[in-house]
């Protein structure tokens, strides 16, 4: 199946800064059997997880955040970029393949003990996903795993997560 899913994946050299391959997801998203066995690849794993918060990165991480929530009938939490959350929030910053950056969630997003399962489209160099779980854990949540699509196995960035259950559909 990974292969599958493969095939359905275009990559794009040189994006966003040259030197970077990017893995473009939306020919997989447009693909209506592949984009349900990704989907169902992610739910497979964590449907006896007992979740109670699926939390996603944005952006491409709410496509698999939110129908992976509906999926496990629990409830979705987005982590945004900052200026983009209306209410308190708190932030993490944190590096990336090419740069920094910082994402924020609302305050009140997860409760004390919540089972949280982070989710998002790629695992790179883990810096993203490694600010999502200091949020998480900062606001009292306990982290399931943290799940992605794709991971890019040469970047390594399941050492920065070493510390919780990491989960990918496809590696490259």
């Amino acid at each position: 199946m990974a292969q599958d899913l493969k095939d359905l994946i275009r990559n794009i050299p040189d994006f966003p800064v040259e030197g970077i391959l990017f893995r473009d997801i939306t020919t997989l998203l447009k693909d209506g059997e592949g984009w349900r066995k990704a989907v169902d690849a992610l739910y497979e794993q964590y449907k006896d997880a007992k979740i109670d918060k699926v939390v996603s990165i944005e952006a491409r991480g709410f496509l698999l955040g939110g129908v992976l929530a509906y999926k496990l009938g629990c409830g979705t939490v987005p982590l945004r970029k900052p200026g983009k959350l209306p209410w308190d929030k708190v932030s993490e910053s944190y590096d990336l393949e090419y740069g920094s950056a910082t994402i924020e969630m609302h305050k009140d997003a997860i409760e004390k003990g919540d089972r949280v399962l982070i989710v998002d489209d790629l695992l790179a160099t883990g810096g993203t996903a490694r600010a999502a779980a200091r949020l998480v854990e900062k606001a009292g949540g306990e982290i399931v795993a943290v799940a992605f699509l794709i991971g890019l196995t040469e970047l390594e960035g399941a050492k920065l997560l070493d510390n919780y259950e990491v989960f990918t559909v496809i590696n490259y």
